[in-house]
């Protein structure tokens, strides 16, 4: 029973945070949704939070250092200087913060090389791979009979990709997946990633992604690493694709060649 006396409905539809985050090259464009309810939310916050201030401690860091995962991986802005050794361990701590958690995991990618090749005016990237992560998120929860609320890291053409989502709510996506996004709450939510732990847990993930799948290593430690990280992020993937929009002008060749 209700506080007022009222029987509660057997099952109250959850809101879901998807937290979304972009990586990139002029040749490829990554993007995932990190989803949580309340519960994984708040421990998934505190991990990371004990990571940053473990590594800051640790390695003479500013306190509230960013977990961004080009700066970690490659050893720039707040991580130059910090020994490789401990920022593949940093590194490795948000994934397997992610990886423990009952989390879902949406990523998609699309070959910009094809997709310059078979468009005369190509859309930007950043609008076509967001509309394919919203269209995964809001099919997501809608075979939960839940909702989402989307939390996305600050980046140029806000108000665009705002009024993108409503469109695709009012009118539909494009594409041969057209449809409306029934399940997405409100609007597209910006943040800075320096605010939010969980910003920062999926441009690690992404960063990852993009990293496994597009770039090929000269040293095999390395790309053992990489692929080691990334499985353990598997059993969290809900869905991921990339879309190569021209098969013969195109990189689908490339793709994936360090997990073949």
């Amino acid at each position: 029973m209700s506080i007022y006396g009222r029987r509660c409905e057997p099952y109250a539809p959850l809101v879901f945070l998807a937290y979304v985050d972009e990586s990139y090259t002029q040749s490829w464009f990554v993007m995932a949704a990190l989803l949580v309810d309340g519960p994984a939310a708040v421990t998934l916050t505190e991990d990371l939070g004990r990571v940053a201030t473990s590594a800051a401690k640790a390695y003479g860091l500013a306190p509230g250092v960013e977990l961004h995962g080009h700066e970690i991986f490659h050893g720039g802005g707040a991580w130059d200087g910090v020994p490789v050794r401990a920022r593949v361990g940093v590194f490795d701590d948000v994934v397997e913060a992610v990886a423990k958690q009952n989390v879902r995991l949406i990523v998609r990618a699309m070959d910009v090389v094809g997709q310059r090749a078979r468009y005369r005016i190509p859309e930007p990237p950043h609008t076509v791979v967001l509309q394919h992560v919203l269209e995964r998120v809001d099919d997501c929860v809608t075979g939960l009979g839940d909702y989402a609320l989307v939390i996305a890291d600050e980046v140029d053409g806000q108000a665009k990709h705002r009024a993108d989502l409503s469109t695709y709510r009012e009118v539909g996506t494009t594409g041969y997946r057209r449809r409306k996004l029934t399940r997405i709450v409100d609007t597209v939510h910006f943040a800075p990633s320096h605010a939010s732990h969980l910003v920062q847990a999926v441009d690690v993930i992404t960063f990852l992604y993009r990293r496994v799948f597009t770039h090929q290593e000269t040293d095999e430690r390395s790309r053992k690493a990489k692929i080691a990280m990334w499985n353990r992020l598997v059993p969290r993937v809900h869905h991921e694709l990339c879309w190569f929009p021209s098969v013969d002008r195109g990189q689908q060749c490339s793709w994936g060649r360090d997990v073949r």
